[in-house]
């Protein structure tokens, strides 16, 4: 029987157009081919009936309107990408070596759009997150192993996040860490609250305005020290000058995509609408989510620009600047403490908004491959506790917020391999499956963040990194 949910329908008309096909399944490829013929079949209804009125003033409005309701999950899955781990990264690589690395973040979020269309493509096509279709094609052995490396990831990236939120109110009110700690997690408590059905919507441009906070705070210094252009586009030229810069760049391209923004976009795309809600076609939809990762991962990668060249204009050759609040009191004491406060609040902004995606991304890993519907304040004292505890006995928490990296990085494989073969899967993604070409780039971008990601484990392992 032909069964249309909320996450496996891609347009209500293919409900009307099911009844006519009993025997769809939308598991095997013939139920791919049929949807695609339905969605065919819908395209050039509604072509004919719009006639020449889509060349129109009003046509256009009305499809820039429709371009607008598509765009948002990739700004949330985005705030992955300006985490207080990336905050540290970019603010030491600017400190210790100026514009050099330039090259390097913007060689990173072009990889970056890449793997994340390719999860929320996944997504639009399956109408099912990644995590559901790993559970779908697991044993039970294999489905709780896989959750448990998920579920350390998820509490390693809470880690880094909720580290990153205590150090700024430390910075701004001298809160003790701990307390500091316990504010981020009940303030993202209540934000996470806002997900789910209706009130979706709220929760991504709650994020969405956090994410305008976070640019806001780590682009304010440049407006007080300029760079100069010519400087930075000297850094565009891929060089090393040092083995250790090697080893820098390696750790920035191998920390570039973070697990939990892989399984989250797929999930993002279809809880965009809520249950009943029409959706566009899936065309439309994977038209619209191209746009959507670009910007949103051109906001994000602008936002990590800005910190390095900030660095590397601001704070080149200081001391101390290999730590969070080292970089806070470097930046105050170049260029005041009016901006050392703003960036202070980009950084809370950064904890308070990536703490929250990734608490839900948890629920939905947890969801998909264990099959169980958590609360979020469940999934999210579940990832906040460990957090506490290091907050509470770490003499050093930015040594433990850089282990935290390194747990990320251990990670990165068991998403992006599964991301990389479903996305070529015929069967599963019908005419929207990877060609030859695009499969081959996945699989040299897949290939160089794999070993970047081995390279960094194995350099910190022995003190080199």
């Amino acid at each position: 029987m032909h069964t249309i949910d909320k996450r496996r329908a891609i347009h209500p008309d293919i409900a009307r157009l099911g009844a006519e096909h009993p025997d769809i399944n939308v598991l095997d490829a013939e139920a791919v081919a049929n949807r695609d013929r339905a969605e065919a079949e819908i395209d050039k209804e509604r072509r004919a009936a719009r006639g020449q009125s889509g060349r129109s003033a009003a046509g256009k409005a009305h499809h820039g309107h429709a371009l607008a309701g598509i765009l948002g999950p990739a700004f949330v899955a985005a705030v992955a990408y300006v985490d207080p781990g990336n905050v540290a990264a970019n603010i030491t690589s600017g400190a210790r070596y100026g514009y050099l690395l330039v090259w390097v973040l913007v060689l990173a979020n072009a990889m970056s759009v890449l793997i994340q269309y390719q999860s929320a493509k996944l997504g639009i096509v399956t109408g099912k997150s990644l995590p559901e279709l790993l559970g779908e094609r697991m044993r039970d052995a294999g489905r709780f192993m896989f959750f448990a490396q998920a579920e350390v990831i998820a509490i390693a990236t809470d880690l880094a996040e909720l580290i990153g939120g205590a150090i700024a109110l430390n910075l701004l009110f001298d809160l003790p860490l701990f307390v500091g700690g316990c504010v981020i997690g009940a303030v993202s408590t209540v934000l996470l609250l806002f997900e789910g059905g209706k009130t979706h919507r709220l929760f991504e441009k709650m994020v969405i305005a956090l994410l305008l906070v976070i640019t806001f705070g780590f682009i304010a210094g440049l407006f007080i020290a300029p760079p100069d252009p010519a400087e930075v586009a000297g850094g565009l030229i891929p060089h090393f000058t040092t083995t250790d810069s090697v080893l820098m760049a390696s750790s920035m391209l191998g920390a570039t995509v973070m697990p939990h923004a892989i399984y989250l976009h797929s999930t993002l795309v279809n809880d965009h609408y809520a249950a009943g809600q029409a959706k566009p076609s899936t065309k439309r939809l994977l038209d619209g989510s191209k746009v959507d990762v670009v910007w949103a991962l051109l906001l994000a990668g602008s936002v990590n620009l800005c910190l390095l060249i900030l660095a590397a204009n601001s704070l080149y050759g200081m001391q101390g600047t290999d730590s969070i609040e080292g970089a806070q009191h470097a930046i105050v004491s170049v260029l005041g403490p009016v901006i050392g406060t703003i960036f202070s609040i980009g950084l809370l902004a950064s904890s308070l908004s990536s703490t929250s995606v990734g608490t839900y991304a948890g629920s939905e890993i947890m969801h998909g491959l264990l099959r169980i519907k958590a609360p979020m304040w469940a999934c999210r004292v579940v990832t906040l506790v460990p957090g506490l505890i290091v907050l509470w006995f770490a003499p050093n928490p930015t040594e433990a917020l850089v282990i935290g990296q390194v747990i990320l990085s251990i990670g990165i494989p068991f998403a992006i391999i599964p991301l990389m073969r479903y996305t070529h899967d015929k069967a599963l993604m019908g005419k929207w499956v990877d060609g030859p070409v695009k499969h081959a780039l996945f699989i040299a971008v897949a290939v160089l963040i794999i070993a970047l990601n081995v390279l960094l484990v194995v350099l910190t392992v022995l003190g080199k990194a």
